[in-house]
């Protein structure tokens, strides 16, 4: 089976001296991400929530002959993803390469300790906040990728939902974060392109992947079902959906993209809701409203697209 990177297109690409992170690599489209960015060169440290997991990928980075480390962080708590910022921070000179891939899909609905429903805390709001406390130590041409869904599809943002967990859906939940990732995506994006740095910003859809560990979190026979897909072609391989990730990360053809949602492996046009820039500039502001920060960027003047 072709490894992410050839599936990319990125296999010639020299990641040596380059350091990565990448979230929710313990498991997945992560792990494999992760894998193939040891293999073109970079350090990677790895992300998750499983220490015994996390060790046993860092072993193979380092088997690789790359420096690894592994960083336990709980997305649902704003103080883990503050020391998961600043571990990173301590650890490396500087982040070429930062993957927002840690998610999930979750049954029951739930408040964090801050008042906000899981789904998006997890999904959104720490993916936001753990970008926005790393912006400084990115460098220049630095390539940031979060993992979105075509599951956005058909959804509207909702802020009078976020606090709530009444009438909670965890289908809706989950479409609803993934919408919050393209809209985070792209306004990083344009506040970054306002204040003229080289760093880049964008999401992807990386397939329906039964092999990624997604299935553990759906209900009744779903786990069961999909597993029993991933003996089908049609199907996205863990490989494939790494590839995805590695697209925006790594490829040339695609260095001066901001901005966009990457489905197979180049731009695509995701919902209309997803191309709201207003709406994209309140979610940020309301992001840190919600996390009791000062709104990041805040000097930038981005427009309408």
């Amino acid at each position: 089976m072709n490894r992410p990177e050839e599936i990319a297109g990125v296999a010639d690409v020299d990641c040596s001296g380059m350091q990565a992170l990448v979230t929710g690599s313990t498991s997945g489209i992560g792990r494999a991400a992760a894998l193939a960015l040891g293999r073109l060169g970079a350090d990677v440290l790895v992300h998750g929530r499983d220490q015994s997991a996390g060790a046993t990928v860092v072993e193979e980075l380092n088997e690789i002959g790359v420096d690894s480390q592994f960083v336990k962080a709980d997305f649902a708590n704003p103080d883990s993803v503050r020391e998961l910022a600043a571990t990173v921070q301590q650890e490396t000179d500087g982040l070429d390469i930062l993957i927002n891939n840690a998610g999930g899909f979750f049954r029951e609905g739930q408040l964090t300790d801050l008042g906000i429903e899981y789904t998006f805390h997890v999904n959104h709001l720490a993916p936001y906040l753990l970008t926005t406390e790393l912006l400084d130590h990115l460098v220049d041409g630095s390539r940031i990728v979060t993992t979105a869904s075509a599951a956005h599809q058909g959804t509207q943002l909702d802020f009078t939902r976020v606090r709530t967990v009444h009438d909670y859906s965890a289908m809706w939940a989950y479409r609803h974060s993934k919408l919050a990732n393209i809209l985070f995506a792209t306004e990083l994006a344009n506040r970054l392109e306002a204040l003229n740095q080289s760093i880049v910003s964008n999401c992807i859809h990386p397939g329906a992947i039964p092999g990624s560990g997604f299935g553990r979190f759906l209900p009744g026979p779903f786990p069961r079902i999909l597993q029993a897909l991933d003996r089908f072609p049609v199907v996205t391989s863990v490989a494939e959906g790494a590839a995805e990730l590695l697209v925006p990360a790594l490829s040339s053809e695609v260095s001066g993209v901001s901005g966009a949602y990457f489905k197979d492996q180049r731009p695509a046009t995701p919902s209309r809701a997803a191309q709201d820039a207003t709406v994209a500039r309140r979610l940020w502001e309301v992001s840190a409203e919600l996390l009791e920060i000062e709104t990041p960027l805040s000097s930038a003047t981005t427009t309408s697209g």
